[in-house]
């Protein structure tokens, strides 16, 4: 039975990829590479430097220190202002948060800037639900690599006092891409998808337990029943 419970952010508290996408397509135009769709769904997990490090390779062009440092700050803010105010949260989500910090300890594990995710929580009361944050700045290796999780598992343990009995398996990893339920399960966690941004066989074949359409109507009862 599952003890903890670790969310993805965007893609699974928000639903912001495609703003995302939106705000960098915008931001590197201005450095003269285009992005396309697919390039950015191929780079989902990945934190912003590696982001904006590949995006410049795949133009043969090399970004340095300070593109790569103006492309952050110039996609985090048009970010905001895009969400500032009506973030866009995924339906049932925020009900979901409250009812399963009362009976697991929860932590978000993001390559989001922590700036960003605390941005989030701040503007919508939801950070006081969660007892650990795991973000980009926190890691030296981007999902897929378990680094992050491995991470978020030791972080919100600490924050549990559990005793010598709490292993990975305990926890319950919820994400929206491939390389996230890769990333979790390299970890020894066990995963849930939410196809909310590609397809659930895509889920599946990375290592999803389960594939749901949305989190909404799911309630600690659910995970408890199926994990």
């Amino acid at each position: 039975m599952i003890k903890a419970i670790l969310f993805d952010f965007n893609g699974v508290i928000i639903d912001d990829e495609r703003i995302q996408m939106v705000a960098y397509m915008e931001v590197l135009k201005g450095f003269s590479v285009e992005l396309t769709e697919e390039e950015y769904f191929s780079s989902l997990g990945m934190d912003d430097k590696s982001f904006v490090r590949n995006a410049f390779a795949r133009k043969d062009k090399i970004a340095s220190p300070e593109e790569i440092e103006t492309v952050r700050t110039l996609k985090s803010e048009r970010w905001r202002s895009l969400v500032n105010g009506r973030l866009p949260l995924f339906r049932g989500v925020e009900n979901l948060i409250v009812a399963c910090s009362r009976e697991f300890p929860i932590g978000i594990v993001s390559m989001s800037k922590r700036s960003d995710i605390e941005f989030v929580l701040d503007q919508s009361g939801l950070g006081r639900y969660f007892s650990h944050i795991t973000s980009a700045e926190d890691v030296t290796r981007h999902k897929p690599d378990p680094e992050c999780y491995r991470l978020g598992f030791e972080g919100l343990s600490a924050t549990m006092n559990p005793g010598p009995d709490l292993v990975p398996m305990d926890f319950l990893v919820i994400e929206d891409a491939p390389q996230g339920v890769m990333a979790a399960t390299g970890a020894g966690l066990r995963a849930m998808g939410v196809s909310s941004t590609v397809a659930p066989a895509r889920l599946r074949n990375a290592g999803a337990e389960i594939v749901a359409q949305s989190l909404s109507g799911w309630t600690p009862t659910t995970f408890r029943t199926l994990f």
